[in-house]
């Protein structure tokens, strides 16, 4: 018998990858499970798994900074809901992940049953924090324009910063996109005007300040 359901648990600390197995096999709809240690493998069971119904994402694991990670992932996989799962549960660091595109936010002290509900209320079609998750507005007006800025770039843009930030050539963007060389420029300029800096390696000092401010808030 086929699963109902899909769901991918992407977290590098074995036995909180088990914690989060625990709550989704008891649920209904007797869910399969694909699981990754960092973040290449999650991308990669992404891929692997285009029917997935949602990822649940560390956003510590080795091979990206922060909230970086939750934006290359909502580029590449733009019909895949993200729920991040972390124990830096401040509102800032909830706000910002909710802002960057994630359908929720669980909390690495939340309860199997808070989790299972988590899990649910997204798979519902809704957004979900934790409880007495209080909104309000971004402290730091820097982190604000960042994140309004890095909203207004396209998916395919969005996924080009990414690759900029592995250290990515634009001819090997062009060859992975598939498109060419000369798209991947224009898509370089239109990146580079709406963050406002003036060269590729300003771009990705940007994206990388979405993960330090993560850190430190």
């Amino acid at each position: 018998m086929t699963s109902d359901m899909t769901i991918i648990i992407a977290d590098d600390h074995p036995l909180f990858r088990g914690a989060l197995r625990q709550a989704v096999l008891g649920m209904e709809g007797d869910p399969a499970i694909v699981e990754a240690g960092d973040f290449e493998s999650a991308r990669t069971a992404a891929a692997a798994n285009p029917d997935a119904d949602l990822l649940l994402l560390d956003i510590s694991m080795p091979g990206a900074s922060g909230l970086s990670g939750l934006i290359s992932l909502r580029a590449e996989f733009q019909g895949l809901p993200v729920v991040i799962v972390s124990a830096s549960d401040d509102g800032a660091t909830i706000r910002r992940a909710i802002d960057l595109g994630a359908s929720g936010f669980i909390s690495k002290s939340a309860t199997i049953d808070g989790i299972r509900e988590a899990i649910s209320a997204v798979l519902a079609g809704g957004i979900y924090t934790p409880d007495g998750y209080e909104r309000g507005m971004e402290q730091d007006a820097e982190i604000a324009d960042l994140i309004n800025r890095l909203r207004t770039l396209t998916p395919q843009q969005s996924r080009v910063l990414g690759m900029l930030a592995e250290g990515l050539l634009n001819k090997q963007i062009a060859y992975e996109l598939g498109v060419s060389e000369a798209t991947i420029k224009a898509h370089v300029s239109a990146i580079l005007l709406k963050l406002n800096v003036d060269s590729r390696t300003q771009a990705v000092i940007q994206l990388a300040r979405i993960g330090s401010a993560q850190a430190a808030a």
